[in-house]
């Protein structure tokens, strides 16, 4: 598969605040910057269609401000549930965020 990588932002607009969303085409992009990484995840909770970057980072998860479901920022995976946030592959060239909107996770639930 080809990878496609497209200019989300900077690391400098990103800034202390460890989230932000972005648009990339139509496509809402939530930015998470924790543990010296940054990830990306589409926006808006596969649960209930609220917007992550209004939600908390804690502890290597980004909660969604709707019912609280605590998304872990490496997977996409809430440990509670069946359901997978999308989530997108990131990279980081000289102070530029891009990532590969192409890219999205297989997720099969646990039975």
């Amino acid at each position: 598969m080809e990878t496609t990588w497209t200019l989300a932002t900077t690391v400098s607009a990103l800034g202390s605040r460890k989230k932000l969303r972005v648009e990339i085409g139509d496509v809402a992009v939530g930015l998470f910057q924790a543990g010296g990484r940054i990830y990306a995840f589409q926006d808006m909770c596969v649960h209930q269609d609220r917007s992550l970057t209004k939600g908390t980072l804690l502890h290597g998860r980004v909660i969604c401000p709707g019912h609280q479901w605590a998304f872990d920022l490496e997977t996409g995976y809430e440990e509670d549930q069946d359901l997978c946030q999308p989530t997108y592959p990131v990279k980081i060239e000289n102070d530029e965020i891009y990532v590969d909107l192409t890219r999205r996770p297989t997720y099969t639930p646990a039975t």
